[in-house]
């Protein structure tokens, strides 16, 4: 269902125009990995104050109030710019194993962000100056660490084609992870 989805909306004019288009897809693009960049940049950052290994002397009530309006504006154009690409050529996505995984971290890193903000950043006052963060605090920061850098990871790998469904033979537990169909093949046991 979803696969006759993607066939779908990668046969519409609009979606064939922005994955042909000259300019508007290097566009995307580019505004894709350069807010990547700052939201990486700021999230970093935040997860480093969380750590408590750097920006110590720097309330974690100021420091979120002063980054977090970047960290979220990158969010937004970096979800907008995806989800065009997305658009522009769901069949590939759909069956690249590397855009599976990034899903998957990227559902990762929302859970521990709705985590961290409804349980943790509750009792920041706790612990916003002089006392280091809460084990809680320093788990969400190690955990958005590493999902991000795996989003990131495996959104750069996205371009390569080392899983594609058209590139037979292949471990079956990889053509099973990619959603391929091939012929006489069987899903891992």
């Amino acid at each position: 269902m979803l696969l006759s989805w993607a066939q779908w909306v990668g046969d519409l004019p609009s979606s064939i125009a922005l994955r042909e288009s000259l300019y508007v897809w290097p566009f995307l693009e580019s505004a894709h990995v350069l807010t990547l960049m700052l939201f990486a940049g700021t999230a970093i950052m935040l997860d480093l104050r969380l750590l408590g290994v750097s920006f110590r002397d720097v309330p974690a009530t100021a420091f979120t109030d002063r980054l977090l309006p970047w960290t979220r504006a990158a969010f937004a154009v970096m979800t907008i710019t995806g989800a065009l690409l997305l658009f522009a050529n769901p069949v590939r996505y759909y069956f690249n194993l590397f855009f599976r995984v990034k899903l998957l971290l990227l559902v990762v890193a929302g859970v521990n962000i709705w985590w961290f903000h409804a349980r943790t950043h509750r009792t920041v006052g706790q612990w916003d100056v002089g006392v280091g963060p809460p084990r809680a605090a320093r788990m969400a920061a190690v955990v958005s660490l590493a999902a991000w850098t795996g989003v990131i990871v495996t959104g750069r790998l996205v371009a390569y084609n080392w899983f594609d469904c058209d590139i037979q033979p292949q471990p079956a537990i990889v053509n099973w992870a990619a959603g391929c169909r091939v012929p006489g093949a069987e899903a891992p046991q």
